[in-house]
């Protein structure tokens, strides 16, 4: 019995030497994977991965001002939470001229089709006009409804229909 108890415990002592070779990979994880930007533990500090994004670029508009505002239903008012956002947006714009922008209405399906193209198009200009009150030159912008066409997500559940009542704000260099 003790001679199996040994061997047990050196077939236990050989697997755990192997599986700890096989974790020590250092010259393959470089290679895969770059080094990390050192953080210096400000809450200005970039999110893993996006360290180069540039100033006034498109990628800093979406990941530090934010594209989309969100509707009640069968409403294109802009609630205080909108307007926060429109507010971030129009100073980001009104920084960055080079930009034009497309403001695209969404509805959810709550309506006939004709109801809700209208809807969302009163949402993308509700959104156009409140930027162009925040000093937006109303020249760079258009806005163009799309109902229901391009839902987030098709659902029946309240929560889930707000994510498809929305105005996104698309930056471009030339109309479309």
């Amino acid at each position: 019995m003790s001679s199996m108890i040994g061997f047990t415990r050196r077939l236990a002592a050989a697997a755990a030497l192997l599986a700890l070779a096989g974790c020590t990979t250092p010259d393959i994880a470089a290679v895969e994977e770059p080094a990390a930007v050192p953080m210096t533990g400000n809450t200005n500090d970039p999110a893993p991965g996006f360290e180069t994004v540039s100033t006034g670029s498109e990628q800093e508009f979406i990941l530090n001002v934010g594209r989309r505002v969100y509707f009640t239903q069968d409403s294109a008012s802009l609630d205080s939470v909108a307007r926060t956002t429109l507010d971030k947006q129009a100073s980001w714009l009104n920084q960055n001229p080079r930009w034009l922008v497309k403001l695209q209405g969404f509805a959810d399906d709550s309506g006939s089709a004709a109801s809700m193209t209208t809807l969302s198009q009163k949402r993308a200009d509700a959104a156009m006009a409140y930027l162009a009150s925040k000093g937006v030159d109303p020249k760079r912008m258009w806005a163009k409804g799309y109902g229901n066409d391009r839902e987030v997500r098709d659902c029946n559940d309240r929560s889930c229909k707000v994510q498809n009542r929305r105005v996104v704000v698309n930056l471009r260099t030339t109309r479309d």
